[in-house]
């Protein structure tokens, strides 16, 4: 069952998840061919017509219980080899004692039809051994997995001329086992090698882009610490100040007093400057920051604007939003591999498209149905103010669009209001410094008016 749910789950998945998925769904199918190997050698002429009835179903028995233990011993194997778990080594006695025991009762249906008269019996051998095999491959070095199937080979060998097999079967037999457990050994260690450095590569850009998300938090820190480090330094020294002259009972200590309040009211609206600027949404920011969030997850985006800095900043401030949200949901939904974010202006209109492949088929249906929960939701209030749309949905082809559009014909996007962002177009040279405020979402708080300077300060000014 749990396989199952895996192969429903794969349009779900990550690119990662799936070579992982691909390269475990191989070597279960190398066990499980050469099991079937076994099986139908077994049920036909001249062994089903030779061997007892009995006999031959405890030999079908032992290579689907020999298919069933491969396939457990691999997993586990796998998760050994890529460092996620240990293999019991009583599953790995199980395996070998089940592969001896599959090797002897396919010797014994040759006996009783006659080592001479089976010629496929070096091909059935070799089956037998490929699914222990291709596990212990994994859980050994390498050397210790060629001396054991050379023993395997020397042992298997050795039994085939014991019967009464001559030389051409015993040459057979080797061959297969030698050259058929060879192959599939270095298959299934090439693969897990292969699938391991996947897993080192998905580790790695996990790490990038925590590392993306520290760098915002470090640079928001390093502003708060700009704007308050000095300020707090000098509301110190006032207040001792005011402390050593309110000691000696001199009336200046009420002038520190006041000195401190301004102060401190003068920090507190440049904290509301900063998380203002952090919090709002810029049009040339959260593009860059789109590209950059995008890139790190190992996704591919390309943006396209024309024109973007000579908007108005209400519309600046809306489409940035828009940016945000739907950098987000790429990031969230389905498996994209390639995103595109274009925008573009006319006479009339501001229109902005992102579009991403890799839409999972639970979001197939109607234009605009509501995905997207309250996300979208927000954006179309936001757009609504200025007469604007949204509309997202599937594009056929596994794309998802969403695209915005803001009319310019609205007072607060005139021409008259409009200003350019306070901090201009970003080029594609920035992307690299710029992870952007994409991980920083929430309500624009509004910015208190300048804080005024008490009554008696102003007629001491005056």
């Amino acid at each position: 069952m749990r396989w199952w749910w895996r192969v429903r789950g794969w349009h779900g998945r990550s690119g990662f998840d799936k070579v992982d998925l691909y390269t475990r769904g191989t070597l279960y199918g190398l066990v499980w061919i050469a099991v079937l190997i076994q099986v139908l050698l077994s049920l036909t002429r001249p062994v089903r017509g030779a061997a007892p009835v009995a006999l031959i179903v405890l030999a079908v028995l032992l290579a689907l219980a020999q298919g069933v233990g491969g396939t457990r011993l691999i997993a586990r194997g796998l998760d050994e080899y890529l460092g996620r778990g240990a293999v019991e080594r009583r599953l790995v006695a199980v395996g070998a004692v089940s592969m001896v025991a599959d090797v002897a009762a396919m010797l014994t249906l040759a006996r009783y039809t006659g080592m001479r008269e089976f010629p496929e019996l070096g091909s059935v051998l070799g089956a037998c051994v490929v699914p222990f095999s291709c596990a212990f491959v994994l859980i050994v070095p390498g050397w210790v997995s060629a001396l054991q199937q050379a023993a395997l080979s020397i042992g298997v060998c050795l039994a085939v001329g014991l019967l009464g097999g001559g030389s051409a079967l015993m040459s057979s037999a080797v061959a297969s086992t030698v050259i058929g457990t060879g192959l599939m050994s270095v298959t299934t260690r090439m693969s897990a090698w292969t699938l391991g450095v996947m897993w080192k590569l998905r580790e790695a850009r996990d790490v990038e882009t925590r590392l993306a998300v520290a760098e915002e938090r470090l640079r928001f820190g390093r502003d708060m610490h700009d704007v308050l480090g000095r300020n707090l330094a000098v509301i110190a020294l006032k207040s001792e100040l005011a402390v050593e002259l309110a000691q000696r009972g001199k009336p200046a200590a009420a002038d520190q007093m006041v000195e401190v309040m301004r102060i401190a009211r003068a920090s507190q609206q440049e904290v509301r400057d900063v998380v203002r600027g952090y919090r709002e949404a810029d049009l040339s920011t959260e593009l860059v920051g789109a590209r950059s969030v995008l890139r790190a997850a190992g996704i591919g985006c390309e943006v396209a604007a024309d024109g973007g800095g000579a908007l108005p900043a209400p519309v600046q401030a809306a489409l940035g939003w828009v940016v945000r949200e739907a950098a987000t949901n790429v990031l969230r939904h389905g498996d994209p591999q390639h995103c595109t974010i274009r925008l573009r202006t006319s006479a009339g209109a501001v229109v902005l498209d992102v579009e991403n492949d890799g839409a999972p088929s639970a979001v197939a249906g109607p234009r605009d149905s509501g995905l997207g929960g309250s996300g979208l939701a927000g954006l179309r209030e936001r757009l609504r103010t200025l007469d604007g749309s949204l509309d997202a949905g599937p594009a056929g082809n596994g794309l998802f669009r969403l695209t915005a559009t803001i009319p310019l014909s609205h007072p607060a996007t005139a021409p008259a209001s409009a200003s350019a962002s306070a901090s201009g177009p970003v080029s594609a040279s920035d992307s690299g410094s710029a992870s952007g405020p994409v991980f920083a979402s929430g309500p624009v708080f509004p910015v208190a008016p300048p804080p005024q300077d008490p009554p008696a300060l102003q007629e001491e000014r005056r």
